[in-house]
């Protein structure tokens, strides 16, 4: 992977990890089209993976210390409660991980027939918000696990995470603030979980690592991390101002010249 290619794809990473455009979508795309190697982008994914969500945690520093210190209180608060819903969300996508991992990475390496045809769902969904306006609500233990659900749907190259989690939180009627709140605090832990996962894996076959330049990994995730940055604190104000059908429109565009791309090519 040359330096270019790395940012690139770290650009295209921390864009998509925050708008609803499905970041393991882009970047399955962007490396079918660059040509990098599956076993490279593996590793590259993990690294640029944890570079958002750095970058979620400097945009919700102080929401996750309140939820720290709410917590370490050792009572039944309202930091205490978020937390719970939080950990509850978590418990689709951990067990899709942990039951169906290799059939998971089965789906990547290449298919943009798939991505394609998932970005459509992506689309879908997004679509459906624009026709409900009523956002009212707050995240409850029902809703959260709910949300979970669409979480671990988003696994497959293609379904937007915080597309599928925000868009399945709006129809639920939750505040669309809180709703973006929510979204983003809860892929966390899964992110964080994956990545020690992974780490562990690198560790216990350390050359998978022999040809990845240094120089490629710390560009990667420095254009990983400042595009995050950018792109979370904007999809905040997007979900705001209740601007989720343009991004219908993109995905539905990307999806369909992926599924044309795959038949023709």
């Amino acid at each position: 992977m040359s330096t270019l290619e790395a940012l690139i794809l770290g650009i295209i990473q921390g864009l998509t990890e925050f708008l609803p455009v499905s970041s393991s979508g882009h970047l399955e795309l962007g490396s079918y089209f660059l040509n990098v190697q599956s076993e490279d982008n593996l590793l590259f994914s993990i690294l640029v993976h944890g570079a958002t969500a750095l970058s979620t945690i400097v945009v919700f520093r102080k929401d996750i210390l309140e939820l720290i210190q709410g917590v370490l209180k050792f009572e039944w608060n309202e930091e205490t409660k978020y937390a719970s819903m939080i950990v509850l969300s978590m418990v689709p996508v951990g067990l899709v991980g942990v039951l169906f991992e290799d059939q998971v990475e089965a789906l990547f390496g290449g298919k943009i027939l798939l991505v394609g045809c998932m970005l459509l769902v992506t689309a879908a969904l997004l679509a459906f918000t624009y026709f409900n306006k009523k956002h009212e609500g707050s995240v409850t233990f029902k809703s959260a696990i709910i949300i979970g659900l669409a979480q671990a749907v988003a696994i497959l190259p293609g379904i937007s995470r915080s597309g599928s989690t925000i868009s399945t939180a709006l129809l639920l009627g939750v505040n669309k603030e809180k709703a973006a709140r929510f979204s983003f605090l809860m892929v966390l832990p899964p992110i964080i979980g994956a990545m020690l996962l992974k780490t562990k894996d690198l560790v216990e076959a350390p050359e998978l690592v022999t040809n990845l330049p240094v120089l490629s990994l710390v560009v990667g995730f420095v254009a990983a991390f400042v595009s995050g940055l950018l792109a979370c604190r904007w999809m905040l104000a997007i979900v705001k101002r209740g601007k989720l059908i343009y991004f219908a429109i993109y995905c539905g565009i990307v999806g369909s010249l992926a599924v044309i791309g795959s038949l023709l090519f």
